[in-house]
């Protein structure tokens, strides 16, 4: 097993801070910038993307994640191949069934056969492909330069049928299981039997370094909450622990992400050392490290709530950045 692995930094899309980010991200030494589609909640990501790829040079880049209702497959396909041509080559495009971004236009996570699907569809017009698509067989004719990569897809996955169904026709999976190494064991066993062949696994992970603990607690709440419910919708009840199915219910999704929320406002302490990491900054390494051992080859890191302090959050992520950071891309140095 590698010594290191690829470290990503998960955001907002919010006006004038996006761009500050990714070169601060980029400095400190990340992989990558993901950034979540929301529409109601938050600005346009590819916008944002395009921003942060024109303000770095090495950071990779994507939407962590979009989905196959607001934006049509081609449409999708299309903008990760534009991104990827005006980066050359830094671009991923993360895809999952949607969450808030569909809650908020009344529409309901999409069916895993109908990810699938779009899956599919995405992959061909990333390819080259000729695609049907809604009984219309069509291309993307105006892809750049043959020398440059296709965009990988990495699809975020709770539950059995989507993990699967990732590993069969993504290049990566990330799983949203918390950071509890029982359940990354499960999602790991259940990616590998379903890969076709190799395939690469990442995990999103809820993240916050303070010396004060409950300090650190507040700064995710929110995204615990989120990622949290998750599993009570997808993961089987055996195999992974219980510890997101208990405190999330009644979930008001119009506060999705945001810590003030009732539904995130009732978890407790013990919940969220569970599920996410969030502490003193050796307690944050030793236990990024323990999920790296498992397999993880990829982490992102979630760090903070909608609704998060921002002085705050950029305080965690700066201890992150010096005090945890290097230990996970074996190296000797913080910031770069």
């Amino acid at each position: 097993m590698s010594d290191h692995m690829e470290v990503w930094i998960r955001a907002y899309s919010i006006p004038h801070r996006v761009a500050e980010l990714a070169c601060k991200a980029e400095d400190w030494g990340f992989t990558g910038l993901l950034l979540a589609d929301s529409q109601n909640l938050t600005a346009d990501i590819w916008v944002e993307l395009a921003l942060a790829g024109a303000a770095t040079s090495r950071l990779r880049l994507g939407p962590g994640v979009t989905n196959p209702v607001t934006r049509n497959p081609a449409v999708t396909a299309s903008a990760a191949a534009t991104l990827q041509a005006e980066t050359g080559g830094r671009a991923v495009l993360g895809l999952a069934r949607g969450d808030s971004a569909l809650a908020h236009i009344g529409r309901h996570p999409v069916p895993v056969a109908e990810l699938e699907d779009a899956l599919e569809a995405i992959q061909g017009y990333l390819r080259g492909d000729e695609v049907e698509l809604n009984g219309i067989m069509s291309t993307i004719q105006w892809l750049p330069d043959p020398d440059l990569p296709k965009v990988p897809v990495e699809v975020a996955a709770t539950g059995p049928r989507m993990i699967a169904a990732a590993a069969r026709h993504a290049e990566g999976v990330n799983l949203t299981l918390g950071a509890e190494l029982e359940r990354l064991h499960w999602g790991i066993d259940t990616a590998r039997k379903a890969a076709n062949g190799n395939i690469s696994l990442g995990a999103f992970v809820n993240v916050a370094v303070d010396d004060d603990r409950e300090a650190a607690h507040e700064l995710v709440r929110g995204t615990v909450a989120t990622f949290a419910r998750f599993g009570t919708e997808g993961a089987p009840t055996a195999g992974p622990s219980d510890a997101s199915r208990r405190g999330i219910a009644p979930y008001q999704k119009e506060r999705h992400g945001e810590a003030g929320a009732p539904h995130a406002q009732g978890l407790d302490g013990e919940f969220i050392d569970r599920f996410a990491v969030a502490g003193p900054p050796d307690e944050v390494r030793d236990r990024l490290l323990e999920i790296r051992a498992v397999g993880i080859e990829r982490l992102i890191i979630v760090p903070g709530s909608l609704d998060a302090d921002p002085k705050a959050l950029q305080k965690s992520n700066d201890r992150f950045a010096s005090d945890v950071l290097p230990a996970l891309l074996g190296s000797g140095l913080g910031r770069l």
